[in-house]
């Protein structure tokens, strides 16, 4: 008992005077608290030596938790790279933003960054303060300086990205973005912002090489495949963006987008049959149940059944009449049967209509669309030969621009 007691006062004491020094040598009074504490459990001891008094069992672990397990605690933190006074003030901040304070919160990072300016978790907590309360500039050179404090923190890379972004900052997002894949590969959040800038800033490319280089990571992505399918119609690249719709259509088959997109494509190399089944397919979503009547009407004009072709352009104007009835009077293909399309006197958009189809899904559909009219006039030859070309050319992406555009020309020459 006597040795334990022993060990206990020269430990205990050792440790006090280590705290000490820490206190002179950092200059830091947040010590003085950890000292009280250590005297108090120090003290207990000395009053169960001088005194021979037993101490009951919740007096020996307060004394054991004041002058050792506190202290020492402190000192492993410390090692790691955190001092008492940064813990308290994180414990302080982290408390003022449960109570709701987000004031007193940032006033204590702030206080800290003044005492240590090389605080990366003050910084990174900061930080996300200021873009909770819509401060994106001043979050922005927060998450900068994190950066500069922990090169490895990849999500605060992410975040300047997009807070950039919010700015209409899209080419120094796209940067940081770049940068940050370089880094981490597999970053699946960053490939999508990333290709959302590429295809917005219309450098299809690029968002070509994004998305396959994620897809290394995530093959069975809806998302990716899907975006990639988008990217590659941009480029008129149609057979691997059909190859790419296809797998997404797998992946998810709840997604329609997917299948209208393919079900142009089908219209584009002429197969009816496909295409039909795919537009069928697509008319379970509202959005593009529009759409997808008017394209199957066309479809049945062109195998000669007009009565079903009436049916089907009925439908499509009862489901979005002011959209429907434009691209009607535009489209020779009608006149035929125009007499019997019931044309409505009202216009009007239908009611609490939500757009879900993002821009780009738009641009995308109205470029197929706008594809599947061009090369309606060309011949069946002109189109396996068209599809040929497109299966066999190499990867390049370029090359197959190239070809689909010479195609292209022919029919408008013709």
């Amino acid at each position: 008992m006597i040795i334990e007691q022993l060990l206990f006062i020269v430990i205990s004491f050792t440790i006090f005077v280590y705290m000490f020094f820490r206190m002179i040598r950092n200059n830091d009074t947040t010590y003085i608290t950890v000292l009280v504490l250590e005297f108090i459990g120090i003290t207990l001891s000395f009053i169960e030596v001088l005194f021979r008094v037993k101490l009951n069992i919740v007096f020996v672990i307060l004394k054991y938790v004041l002058s050792i397990i506190l202290p020492v605690g402190i000192i492993i933190l410390e090692r790691k790279n955190s001092n008492l006074f940064e813990i308290v003030c994180i414990q302080k901040a982290k408390l003022y933003l449960f109570l709701g304070d987000n004031k007193k919160a940032k006033q204590a990072l702030i206080d800290l960054i003044e005492k240590n300016a090389r605080s990366y978790k003050a910084h990174r907590m900061l930080a996300e303060i200021y873009e909770q309360e819509g401060g994106m500039r001043k979050a922005i050179d927060e998450y900068v300086q994190a950066i500069d404090l922990n090169k490895k923190d990849y999500d605060s890379y992410y975040k300047v990205a997009e807070l950039l972004t919010n700015l209409d900052k899209k080419e120094e997002a796209a940067e940081m973005l770049f940068n940050l894949l370089n880094k981490k590969p597999e970053m699946y959040k960053a490939t999508e912002l990333l290709g959302e800038i590429l295809i917005e800033k219309e450098r299809y490319k690029e968002a070509v090489n994004i998305y396959q280089d994620a897809l290394r990571y995530n093959p069975v992505s809806y998302e990716l495949n899907y975006n990639l399918g988008i990217a590659y119609t941009m480029l008129n690249d149609f057979q691997n963006a059909k190859n790419c719709y296809e797998k997404a259509a797998q992946i998810n088959s709840l997604l329609y987008n997917a299948k209208y997109s393919l079900a142009e494509i089908a219209l584009i190399y002429k197969d009816l049959e496909e295409a039909e089944r795919r537009f069928l397919e697509a008319i379970e979503e509202e959005e593009l149940s529009a759409d997808g009547y008017y394209e199957l009407a066309k479809i049945y004009l062109i195998k000669g059944d007009k009565d079903t072709a009436i049916k089907y352009i009925n439908t499509a104007i009862d489901s979005n009449a002011k959209k429907i009835v434009e691209k009607v009077k535009k489209e020779p293909i009608f006149i035929p049967i125009m007499a019997r399309i019931a044309m409505p006197f009202n216009l009007e958009e239908p009611e609490n209509e939500k757009q879900r189809l993002q821009e780009k899904e738009i641009k995308a559909k109205e470029h197929l669309e706008e594809m599947s009219e061009i090369t309606r006039n060309l011949s069946y030859n002109d189109i396996k030969l068209l599809k040929r070309n497109a299966e066999g050319k190499g990867k390049k992406q370029n090359e197959k621009e190239q070809q689909m555009d010479e195609d292209w020309q022919k029919e408008r020459q013709e």
